[in-house]
């Protein structure tokens, strides 16, 4: 019996192939998209899922009152993992965790390379699987370190790694460390990447600050016991608190905070592993949110939603052709039953066929999908049993509802109606007009989402920053020589260039370069007896001209005053926190003895990314501190062979260090990923809704001028002209069309409202966003009823009452 259904609904669709290509084609499409684009979605939400004890990892964070509101940080001081293991007995393991770039040598090779420090316990916690070494505790001694399996090809080859010897640049020093253990690579889905593993009692600073609770400069993770509450971890860590961080609480007592809800004036809390990829705190306290992921999955589903709309209005529009075909059947003794099952597996032919080649086409475009939206998602993320079980069970589920709706309507109709072919299908305009409404206001939505967002993104681009960012190279530091030698060499090299205007060198980069790595180092001061916290930035001469900063009091740092090395540049956010009428009167105290004055004040610039405000930075030159990053001004005119020659010139200074250069504005715009990926996301989401949404109204005018051909031969003959058959033909679709404007006008502005809220800097949400999308969703609504209508409406009424 079913080989039977199938085989007619194959004939019935071949009969009508124009109705059968367009919901192909359309449904095909719709499902390679959502593949693609569910594939984006879970892979973001997978992040760090892949460890075995995911769900008993956390991040520690602190948080803090101050007089202008709650801070929060997840930089912590040296001592204080000892101490939450003391304290805290549902604490299982801990481990401090500092990444940083380090030298590894062995034998000729020198490699820069991404160096973690971590305790004995992190391999313990965390899921990064031994293929070869010690299955467990691989960091059990301090002269161990652990690789990875590509770190092992680029120092060994084919070799064994296991017992070998390397060479850690440490302070300036080559320390030699064993290889315990090769790991398998960080999965793409992990936030702690890495390439070797040391322990952190080897980190340079370590001895320093091993007891020093002033410095913070590195992340703690803990694993809790399987049972307890992560919500009970702040209470039991009130006694270390209110012991190691007495001065901080008396401070912003004296300074006027308020203390939180609970009385507290600091307070160490806890982050969920799996939530750290989708955690901000800009508000005092741990922030999640998943709406970028879960915008991306929306979006599949909205265009799978507008596929099933076209199925649903095309079937309905196209019951007025198969009513004698009905007729017959029933009066061939067909029943009710078998009408249904008969119009329903013609959807699941559809469905099944369309289904299949939209995987083929996720398949054919997932390389491009990847290079397109800078992911690196695969069919491993949904090619399991139970994925496969879902998909089956939801795509049967949508045939059934989608193609049921319609062949329940069919197989209602009464014998003698069907037969004369002129029943009416109570509330089937209803129902098609309702969903086109709802696909349209989806197609509109999403392109008002695609032109703010775009708005959004050109206008963070395009804003000045406040530094030059056209002509500025920046590179890594990284070599064996000392940061400021290697500085003095580099200029040494490319003085007799022209097109070279200025070098200097900071500890921190602006932006994202090619490194990909980025940093932060705050420190708070007694001024005039309350606390001033900044942001600190190491740099050496010429920095303030080499990014055309602007000075607004006072000066640079000079070559020719050697007391310059003992002041301090601020900008205009640090000023204020000064309070002083004069700023260059102020100063920085490290302690009753030792203060730096303030000798220059610059205008404030953007140093972090867009999505936060300004803050309070001081900028000073202390060779106790290396640089990390160097910075080369060049000429407009040739920039190119500027590029070369400090290629050039740095290869000479460090043969064996990788020259990682890119200008600013490229530094910049890595910042932008997330936001850049998501507006192309949302812009080829659009496309692919406005194309489908086309493709089911141009089947439904279509089929609805076949069904009042008669009438537009008659109003011919009556007199009417072009312009007002065409009129006639295309008002309904425009009234719907102004029907979704303006439901969709609203959420859409609520929706985008709440996302720039995320940007201190941000666009002004004008109406012109929604009367654009609203104008465009009509021109394309109108060209694409418009062809056939104007065919309709220009055809001969004689041969229109003729054909009929």
């Amino acid at each position: 019996m079913f080989k039977n259904y199938l085989k007619i609904a194959w004939r019935g669709l071949i009969k009508d192939k124009v109705f059968t290509l367009l919901n192909t084609v359309g449904i095909s499409v719709a499902f390679g998209a959502a593949i693609l684009l569910s594939m984006a979605g879970f892979f973001d939400l997978s992040y760090d899922k892949f460890h075995d004890n995911a769900d008993r990892l956390y991040k520690v964070y602190w948080a803090g009152q101050t007089p202008k509101g709650p801070v929060a940080n997840v930089s912590h001081a040296a001592p204080l993992m000892d101490a939450i293991k003391a304290d805290v007995p549902t604490v299982e393991k801990a481990t401090r965790h500092l990444e940083q770039e380090t030298i590894v040598s062995h034998g000729e090779k020198e490699i820069n390379m991404d160096a973690i420090w971590v305790d004995a316990d992190f391999f313990n916690m965390f899921t990064f699987p031994s293929i070869k070494g010690k299955m467990e505790n691989p960091l059990e001694q301090q002269s161990d370190v652990v690789i990875t399996e590509a770190t092992s090809e680029k120092l060994f080859g084919k070799e064994e790694a296991v017992g070998k010897t390397v060479q850690i640049l440490i302070d300036g020093e080559d320390r030699p460390f064993t290889v315990s253990t090769v790991v398998a690579n960080p999965p793409e889905q992990s936030n702690l990447d890495f390439e070797i593993a040391v322990r952190f009692e080897k980190e340079a600073s370590y001895l320093n600050n091993q007891n020093s609770w002033g410095d913070r400069y590195h992340d703690i993770f803990v694993q809790l016991a399987a049972n307890a509450n992560p919500k009970e971890f702040e209470k039991a860590t009130r006694s270390l608190v209110d012991l190691n961080f007495q001065e901080r609480i008396e401070n912003a007592k004296r300074d006027g905070a308020e203390a939180n809800a609970d009385g507290r004036y600091f307070k160490l809390d806890l982050l969920p592993l799996t939530d750290m990829n989708f955690a901000k705190f800009t508000t005092g306290d741990a922030e999640v949110s998943r709406s970028t992921a879960y915008l991306v999955l929306c979006v599949a589903f909205l265009i799978l939603f507008i596929a099933c709309v076209n199925f649903i209005n095309m079937s309905v529009a196209r019951s007025g052709q198969r009513l004698k075909e009905i007729g017959m059947r029933k009066t061939l003794g067909a029943k009710r039953k078998q009408l249904f099952f008969q119009f329903w597996s013609e959807s699941l032919f559809i469905f099944l066929f369309s289904t299949g080649i939209g995987m083929v086409l996720s398949l054919l475009l997932i390389d491009e999908f990847k290079t397109i939206f800078n992911t690196d998602v695969s069919f491993d993320l949904i090619v399991s049993p139970t994925t496969v079980l879902l998909f089956l069970t939801a795509v049967l589920l949508i045939t059934l509802i989608v193609g049921g709706y319609p062949a329940l309507l069919l197989s209602r109709l009464g014998t003698i109606q069907s037969l004369k072919g002129k029943v009416e299908l109570s509330g089937k305009n209803r129902v098609r007009d309702t969903l086109m409404v709802i696909q349209f206001g989806i197609a509109i939505l999403l392109i008002t989402g695609t032109l703010v967002l775009r708005s959004q993104l050109d206008f963070m681009r395009n804003k000045d920053l406040g530094f030059n960012k056209e002509q500025v190279i920046s590179f890594p530091l990284d070599g064996k020589k000392n940061s400021y030698d290697a500085l003095d060499l580099l200029r040494d090299e490319l003085a007799g260039s022209p097109d070279i205007l200025k070098i200097s060198g900071a500890d921190n980069n602006l932006g994202y370069g090619r490194d990909g790595s980025v940093s932060k180092s705050m420190f708070g001061f007694e001024y005039k007896n309350r606390v001033i916290n900044t942001n600190y930035l190491t740099v050496d001469y010429d920095y303030v001209e080499t990014l055309d900063l602007e000075l607004v009091a006072g000066r640079s740092f000079n070559r020719n005053f050697a007391s310059d090395r003992s002041g301090v540049v601020i900008n205009e956010a640090m000023a204020k926190e000064f309070g002083e009428k004069d700023p260059l009167t102020a100063y920085i105290s490290f302690s009753d003895s030792l203060r730096f004055p303030v000798i220059g004040v610059v205008k404030d610039y953007h140093f972090e990314n867009l999505d936060t405000t300004i803050e309070p930075i001081s900028m000073m030159m202390s060779r106790d501190y290396d640089l990390y990053y160097a910075y080369v001004k060049v000429s407009p005119d040739n920039i190119a062979k500027s590029y070369d020659a400090i290629e050039k010139a740095w290869a000479k200074i460090e043969p064996n260090a990788e020259f990682l250069g890119s200008f600013l504005d490229e530094n910049i715009n890595r910042t932008f990923r997330k936001e850049e990926k998501m507006t192309t996301m949302i812009t080829s989401g659009s496309i692919i809704a406005i194309v489908l949404s086309c493709i089911g109204l141009f089947a439904i005018s279509l089929l609805i001028v076949n069904q009042r051909t008669k009438e537009i031969g008659v109003r011919k003959v009556i007199g009417a002209s072009v312009v007002n058959i065409m009129f006639l033909l295309t008002k309904d679709f425009l009234k719907l069309v102004g029907i979704s404007f303006l439901i969709a006008s609203p959420i859409a502005w609520w929706f985008m409202k709440e996302w720039l809220q995320n940007y201190p800097f941000k666009i002004n949400l004008s109406p012109l966003f929604f009367i654009t999308a609203g104008l465009s969703a009509t021109v394309i609504a109108l060209f694409t009823v418009g062809g056939r209508t104007l065919k309709a409406a220009m055809q001969n009424p004689v041969k229109s009452l003729r054909d009929e």
